[in-house]
């Protein structure tokens, strides 16, 4: 694909987000679907090709009386919407279709119509590690995480430190969960939850969703939307189980996925005018800084106490307050795209002046999978 060929030209997200009471998971797909197709001045007989992960493109297209040329259901967690991206704008590129929505929805929190799957004895999480207690999001994610601290020399404030910064982001943006400032002691005699994250290193539990729509770049100026273009994208996955990554201080996938990316978008470091890293714990965007390559092993706890991905920092850094105060309701890239996309528009709430580059990078699971997108407003 030509760096800068496929454009995101509709996105949006559901039109209450938080707690809704009267929408199903399927709803939540159609009522960003809707608002997405709305933004780009389309309906459904302009699609031809659908992606999503939670709920199956066959349900989606079905409930939205789309009937696509190419589907997606690649679902490896919450980067399955940033890794939907890049195969859809390949897709476009081969021409296996022209227009494509990706959708979300998720009633993490009221579970109204929500799917629960259960970890079956014989797969490999059930056979290696839930046996030994490790079930849960928070404790299998402090096993890399005191591994790190260790190594590094990180502490529990360092960490804390990155829920500080987003909430002060987050007090810029209406729509986030939660605004009221944090310190760094609020933060650190919150409940705790599994050593070392108190409740407030822990990603939100909410309702809500987001869809995207793309096409080819030449067709642009046909839609009332500023486009944002695709330069560059990345994906890869690693283990299933947290126990057997290959370095608890650092993500294969994010270093295959986020080297890819850069090296597809020619772009430096230094072109990022903004990043999303995907925070549903508070250790994530150390992890996203240094495999990603913005700064050296170790050396993300400093940059971040430093001021660089703070309000007016070097490096803006979820610029919506990320997973940890703006939204999280279970599978979170999506959220993580829009503001992505909201930036390159130049409409975000805590919008970064003269930002003309933007990555986004995910992971999904327990550091199995990851994805990578770079952003630009121009070709």
């Amino acid at each position: 694909m030509k760096p800068g060929s496929i454009a995101v030209v509709g996105a949006a997200e559901t039109t209450h987000m938080g707690k809704i009471l009267d929408l199903s998971v399927i709803g939540l797909h159609a009522d960003a679907a809707l608002n997405a197709m709305t933004d780009a001045g389309l309906k459904p007989s302009d699609i031809d090709g659908v992606a999503t992960a939670g709920e199956s493109p066959t349900n989606i297209a079905h409930y939205m009386g789309i009937t696509p040329r190419w589907v997606d259901g690649t679902s490896v967690g919450g980067c399955s919407f940033i890794i939907h991206v890049r195969h859809a704008a390949a897709a476009i590129a081969e021409g296996l279709c022209e227009t494509v929505l990706i959708t979300h929805g998720e009633s993490g929190r009221s579970r109204i119509g929500a799917f629960r799957p259960g970890r079956a004895p014989s797969s490999l999480l059930g056979q290696f590690e839930m046996p030994y207690g490790i079930a849960a999001p928070a404790n299998q994610f402090t096993i890399p995480a005191l591994r790190y601290m260790k190594t590094y020399g990180a502490t529990v404030e360092d960490l804390a430190r990155v829920a500080v910064i987003q909430r002060e982001w987050a007090a810029k943006n209406p729509r986030a969960s939660y605004r009221d400032p944090l310190s760094l002691d609020d933060v650190l005699n919150a409940e705790m939850i599994a050593w070392p994250f108190t409740k407030l290193m822990c990603c939100l539990v909410t309702d809500g969703g987001g869809a995207l729509i793309l096409t080819r770049a030449e067709r642009a100026k046909d839609f009332p939307t500023k486009p944002v273009y695709i330069i560059g994208s990345g994906e890869s996955v690693e283990s299933p189980m947290i126990s057997q990554m290959e370095d608890f201080t650092s993500s294969k996938a994010f270093r295959v996925s986020g080297r890819k990316a850069f090296e597809e978008a020619g772009v430096k470091h230094a072109d990022v005018d903004h990043l999303m890293i995907y925070d549903a714990f508070a250790h994530l965007p150390l992890y996203g800084l240094e495999d990603l390559g913005f700064v050296g092993k170790g050396e993300a706890k400093d940059f971040i106490a430093a001021g660089h991905t703070r309000i007016g920092g070097s490096l803006p850094l979820n610029t919506n307050g990320g997973g940890l105060s703006y939204m999280h309701s279970g599978m979170y890239g999506m959220y993580a795209l829009q503001e992505s996309v909201r930036q390159m528009r130049g409409v975000a709430p805590a919008q970064v002046e003269g930002a003309k580059i933007s990555v986004c990078h995910g992971v999904g699971g327990m550091f199995a999978a990851s994805g990578t997108i770079i952003f630009s407003n121009e070709r």
